[in-house]
């Protein structure tokens, strides 16, 4: 999951070096990953009125049903 959420940012941003994922578990077994960009990407990530973030969150959670699992996405 993790590879696929850089693999996404990595295609959106100018600087996909810069582009980090970190991930943690919360006390509901919800795994939360944080994405980390370039502070001049962070607006390519997010996107008009948030229609990026949205969209990247959709995949991810689409992605994580298939395995049972629950996610959640953070835009750091």
């Amino acid at each position: 999951m993790q590879e696929l959420l850089k693999a996404i940012a990595q295609g959106l941003v100018e600087e996909p070096d810069q582009v980090t994922v970190t991930s943690e578990e919360d006390e509901t077994g919800t795994t939360v990953y944080h994405l980390h960009v370039a502070e001049q990407d962070m607006g390519r990530v997010i996107g008009k009125q948030g229609r990026i973030a949205k969209a990247i969150r959709v995949v991810m959670r689409a992605a994580a049903t298939r395995t049972n699992q629950r996610v959640m996405v953070e835009i750091d």
